[in-house]
């Protein structure tokens, strides 16, 4: 008799632990396949440091068939579900189709760009999603520098001098936070530069920086990007962006050609076409992360409303913390309909946020105790050490020759702005049978 085959659509937080722990259950008596549209997992979490040089990008992407062995990885991009014939399409790099039989199906496809109608955004932002994005972001602010310093016009310097960065959540907060440090670094190498002003905005329609997290942290981070000189303006967002300029909710306009979209994320239109009942748009699942109505379908991470056991009566939020464990617990339930063990509802509660704001400085609660400066830097390096699957020694390596050597700042200019537009998924790119 042939192997049962179990596809999981998508590699990161989800998907990937998905497939590590289902790869150690299935003990090779169940064919796993991984659907991904790169051949490694991403550490999102440390993307501001790639952005700003202090990592380089591979340290943060973890091979799949080095950590997977067991998972046979198709390259590729979902573009179709048939439920009824228990069968996925994709496409591959090459834009060729391809078409995927399954007996288990886990949908951990992850989460894109959050966008709004706003004018000019789509095209003139860029968000922070992907290592294209953070390449791109640390060649574009070592650029705006380097023209700033052979401009001799005072209004074209303080324009290229100046950063806008939309959502003071985690990513907002955390590219704002390094983004300073990092262009006061560039200015020091540039004597013309001295006595220019280096100005970071950072807006939000909320009332406070890290609005989801406890107000210890967020107090914390406020009170280092004041330190810094990073204008934090909550209830401001922008109204229109142009390729020179942003106007602001409040009627200012700001010279400008540097805005970082991080708004937020929604779930990949996968979801949607679907067709399935969907709630915020995340595909609704039972406690179990099971699709109702289709026993061999499963969902979790941020694709998936997965009931808050925690907090009875809500979904639980689109965190990494619970995208993983969610993961090792689609598989262990999918194990578990194959004989292997009991099925068990999804239960966690958060373990505290680590917050990275860049030097010597963090925000940290882990267990419900807040810790900030040195003590949570310390902290915060060690919790994302710990949660890599992979690369940790390469990685803390680069750390200390930070510490030590400093920086690279150098202008590669691999990543052209055409190649990360702000909208990365359209719900036309998948369909459903």
């Amino acid at each position: 008799m042939s192997r049962p085959r179990i596809v999981i659509v998508g590699a990161g937080f989800a998907g990937f632990h998905a497939a590590r722990k289902l790869s150690r259950l299935a003990g090779g008596r169940a064919e796993i396949v991984l659907v991904s549209p790169t051949d490694y997992f991403l550490y999102v979490p440390l993307l501001p440091e790639v952005a700003t040089g202090i990592l380089e990008p591979r340290r943060i992407t973890v091979s799949l068939a080095d950590t997977l062995p067991g998972v046979r990885l198709v390259l590729g991009e979902v573009d179709a579900f048939d439920l009824d014939g228990h069968a996925v399409s994709y496409r591959d790099p090459d834009d060729r189709p391809g078409r995927l039989g399954y007996d288990r199906l886990i949908i951990a496809a992850g989460s894109v760009n959050k966008l709004l109608p706003i004018p000019g955004v789509a095209e003139y932002a860029h968000g922070f999603r992907g290592i294209p994005e953070a390449v791109f972001l640390r060649d574009h602010l070592t650029q705006q520098i380097e023209l700033a310093d052979a401009t001799d016009d005072p209004a074209e310097r303080d324009a290229l001098c100046t950063f806008v960065v939309v959502g003071a959540g985690y990513t907002g907060t955390e590219v704002a936070a390094h983004g300073v440090l990092y262009t006061d670094l560039l200015r020091k190498q540039r004597p013309r530069l001295r006595d220019q002003r280096i100005r970071w905005m950072l807006l939000d329609v909320a009332d406070r920086v890290l609005p989801e997290l406890d107000q210890r942290l967020s107090r914390t981070a406020d009170m280092v990007l004041t330190e810094r000189d990073v204008e934090v303006r909550m209830g401001t967002s922008v109204e229109e962006a142009a390729p020179d300029c942003v106007r602001l909710t409040d009627g200012t306009e700001v010279s400008t050609r540097t805005l970082v979209w991080c708004v937020g994320v929604r779930p990949d239109p996968v979801v949607q076409a679907l067709g399935l009942k969907t709630e915020k748009g995340r595909l609704v699942v039972d406690k179990y992360l099971n699709v109702p109505g289709h026993p061999d379908v499963f969902a979790c991470g941020d694709a998936a409303a997965v009931p808050d056991l925690a907090r009875p009566g809500e979904i639980t939020p689109m965190t990494a913390q619970h995208a993983e464990r969610q993961g090792k617990q689609a598989a262990h339930n999918v194990a578990a309909t194959f004989g292997h063990g009991q099925r068990e509802p999804y239960f966690h509660k958060d373990l505290g946020f680590v917050v990275d704001l860049g030097g010597t400085q963090a925000a940290a609660n882990p267990l419900h105790l807040p810790l900030s400066g040195f003590p949570a830097k310390v902290v915060t390096r060690g919790y994302h050490l710990m949660s890599m699957p992979g690369n940790r020694i390469r990685t803390a390596t680069e750390w200390v020759f930070d510490a030590v050597l400093g920086r690279q700042s150098t202008h590669l200019g691999v990543i052209p702005a055409d190649d990360v537009p702000l909208e990365t998924a359209s719900p036309e790119r998948v369909r459903r049978h």
